[in-house]
């Protein structure tokens, strides 16, 4: 078994001054935690696995295919492999928990 704290979390990204924050991988999937401050891009690119953001707190726009939602904290957003898809029109900073399955980058595109 394993366990997390989010504030542990929290603080080592921050310590090591990156957005994203990989924290658990085995075989069947992985997570990590993505920060993204008010006003500033997401540069990320489509992944080749499907993914389950839990959003903690920011507020901002995301964008997945043809679809937009305004999001908050508590929202569970579900992006299948392969679509387009970002947090945009950040106006709080935004944290959120990322689950990839199988594990990121683990999946040829």
């Amino acid at each position: 078994m394993h366990t997390f704290k989010l504030s542990n979390l929290l603080e080592e990204r921050h310590r090591l001054g990156r957005p994203w924050l990989e924290f658990l991988r085995v075989s069947s999937l992985s997570m990590g935690v993505y920060h993204l401050k008010a006003g500033h891009a997401d540069p990320q690119q489509p992944h080749t696995e499907d993914e389950v953001y839990y959003v903690v707190n920011g507020r901002c726009l995301f964008r997945a295919g043809q679809q937009e939602i305004a999001v908050e904290p508590g929202a569970v957003l579900f992006v299948e492999k392969s679509v387009e898809h970002r947090f945009c029109e950040i106006v709080e900073d935004l944290t959120a928990l990322v689950f990839f399955a199988p594990p990121e980058g683990s999946l040829k595109a």
